[in-house]
Formats: structure tokens, sequence, C-alpha cells
């Protein structure tokens, strides 16, 4: 995954991050913070991009773009825009719009199904320890606007409505701010965002509880490594679906396998022919979810879809490039990864940012 390239300079008369920083100077090939609330924008962009896009990846790469396009400015540049967090956010969804509108076409020559980048949660994925603590709002943002389900409602917008929607609905940006952004009026993107909205309640969502849930995935994972076909069969939805994604990368389902009894057998012929394969409980997208590992090696993230005590869905997710947070071992955390302007990996941002009240950005 792509590194963010932002370096941090400050000056003698400055000390800290937080105060005006040095401009990188010509050809120096670095790229540095004019000012610290600057930076601060980064945490709000990369929740931002990973919400339209489902590509942690990609998101990285939106944030990098955005800046690098900060920077290219002169300073006096800069200064004539009144509020430059607006124009970072700005900036960073119109080439969110570009790249979802590219991105079928991409998607085209995709090998296989194609599922957005599972995410793992912080407080599980440490080495050394384990975080007990965690924000409520944190668990507020995992569950509605991460979650493997939600995120593939998204995948069914079209990119306005999308970008529509999660501006307005998610992150609370007024509709006159939204337009700017999609290139409409305020009353077109409130029709899209409406349009966004039928499409979410058109979608069956999960109404079991999450502590019900994680005791299904349990279930799930016990008869799973037990090859026990009736007690699979017996925890999945008559009409279960099972979509895989391997990118061509790794060996997957290239179409969706349908039915309990064949996604069972499916399963059990998995794991039959695997050697040295563990499976793990884990919050994958703020919701219970599995990972499966070889030799302590992460080759699937399993995310879950839960209704009436039975599973609906499952999504498997076997594309190397998509596992580089999960990649490292379990227990372990993935070193070298793209960090914000206070040193942390931008994977703990994407958990530790907090929905705006209605009104803060208007």
């Amino acid at each position: 995954m792509r590194r963010l390239v932002i370096v941090l300079m400050a000056t003698a008369n400055e000390g800290a991050c937080d105060a005006m920083t040095t401009r990188a100077e010509p050809g120096d090939g670095r790229i540095a913070p004019s000012r610290g609330p600057i930076m601060s924008e980064q945490r709000h962009l990369i929740n931002l991009a990973y919400r339209l896009l489902g590509s942690l990846t990609d998101a990285e790469d939106v944030v990098q773009e955005t800046y690098s396009r900060w920077y290219a400015m002169s300073r006096q540049q800069q200064d004539a825009i009144e509020y430059p967090a607006g124009w970072l956010r700005k900036v960073a969804g119109r080439i969110c719009l570009d790249l979802l509108g590219s991105a079928r076409a991409r998607r085209e020559s995709y090998v296989g199904e194609w599922i957005p980048e599972p995410l793992p949660d912080r407080t599980e994925w440490m080495s050394g320890r384990r975080v007990t603590t965690v924000d409520p709002a944190d668990h507020v943002t995992l569950d509605e606007s991460i979650s493997m389900a939600f995120l593939i409602v998204l995948e069914s917008m079209t990119p306005p409505e999308r970008v529509a929607f999660i501006l307005h609905d998610v992150f609370s940006y007024p509709f006159a701010e939204v337009a700017d952004i999609v290139g409409r009026t305020p009353a077109a993107c409130r029709q899209l965002a409406s349009s966004a909205r039928r499409r979410i309640r058109a979608s069956p969502t999960p109404a079991t509880p999450t502590a019900r849930q994680a005791d299904v995935v349990r279930t799930f994972k016990q008869a799973w490594e037990a090859k026990d076909v009736s007690a699979i069969i017996g925890l999945l939805d008559p009409d279960a679906t099972v979509i895989a994604d391997g990118g061509g990368l790794a060996s997957a389902e290239l179409r969706p396998v349908e039915g309990a009894e064949h996604i069972a057998r499916t399963l059990v012929d998995i794991v039959g022919g695997a050697t040295n394969l563990t499976f793990h409980e884990c919050t994958v997208n703020g919701q219970p979810g599995l990972v499966a590992q070889q030799s302590e090696t992460t080759v699937t993230v399993l995310a879950f879809d839960i209704g009436s005590g039975r599973i609906r869905r499952i999504w498997a997710v076997r594309n190397p490039e998509k596992l580089h947070p999960w990649s490292t071992g379990r227990g372990t955390p993935r070193t070298g990864g793209s960090t914000d302007d206070t040193g942390r990996p931008l994977m703990e941002v994407v958990h530790r940012w907090r929905r705006p009240a209605r009104g803060e950005l208007d």
C-alpha cells in the first residue's frame, strides 16, 4: 500500500508540529505542511475517501493527490483560500467522484467478483497488547458507515448518488457544499441522496444484535473446523450466498456460490484440501467476522450478513492486495504503513474518526 509522502518540517522558532512549519525547498522532493490545521484535515479526508471508494489503498492515493495539489500552489495562492479545509474536501471529493466513474470500467476487466477492501478493528490487531477502551462513537462509525453490507449497497449506487449520500447523510455536509463537489445544483443533490436512501431501504439490513451475530459466527467457525456439513447448513439461510474475491491473484470462485447445501459442501472441501489452516474470530468492518491464516499469514478475510439468526451472505476476500492490513500475522501490527500527521497508522485514524454533528460543517 502506498505511503502518503508527507514530511513535517518544524522550524527552530516554531518547535512543534501544531505550529506553522516551513515550506519544502523547490526541488527537494518533499511535501511539507504549511499549517497544523491543514494536516489535521488528513484524518477527515481518509475517512471520507474510504467510504466513497471502499478501498483504503485508493483512499490513501486520493489524500496524497489532494495534498500534492495543495502544496503545488504558491504560498500566496494558499493564503488566498479563505477556507483551506473546505478546499481540501472539495478536491478530495472530486477526485473520488472521478475514480468512481472510472472504477466501473476497470472492474469489467477484474477477474471474478469485486469486494470492498476489508478493515480490521485496531483494538484487536495490535502487537504486544490489547486495547480495552474504545470511544463508543467509534463503534457507531464502524457499524453505520463501513460495515461490509453497507459498502456493498453503496456499490449499487451511481457515482453521483454515492457521493451525495455519503457527504450529506454520513458526513453531514450541507447540500450547497455537496453541490459544489458533485457539480450539480443543491436541489439535484438532494434528489440524488434521496435516491440513494431508497437503495439503502430496499436492501436487507442486519436486525440481529452484535452479540448474537458473534455467537453465530463462532458456531459457524466451529462447524467449519469440524467439517460438519449438517451443522453448517443449519446456520445458513436456505438462499444464502457466498461471494469470493481473489482478483486473479488467489484461487477463488469466479461466480457466487448459492444455496445452503452447496455452500456447506464447498466450504468443507476447502478445509479438507488445505494444510496448516487456522481460523480466528475478529471484527471485520465493525461486524463479527473471521480471518483464515496459513502459517500465520492471512489468506482470507470473511465478512457476514446475518439476519434472523442465520447467515444470509458471506464475503470472502482473498485478493492479497486487499489484505495488507491483515497480512503480517495474527496479533501483529502492520508496520511501515501510512501514517497521519501524529505518526499514527492511517488504519487507526479511520477507526478514530468521529462523525461531525449536524451543523458543524454548515
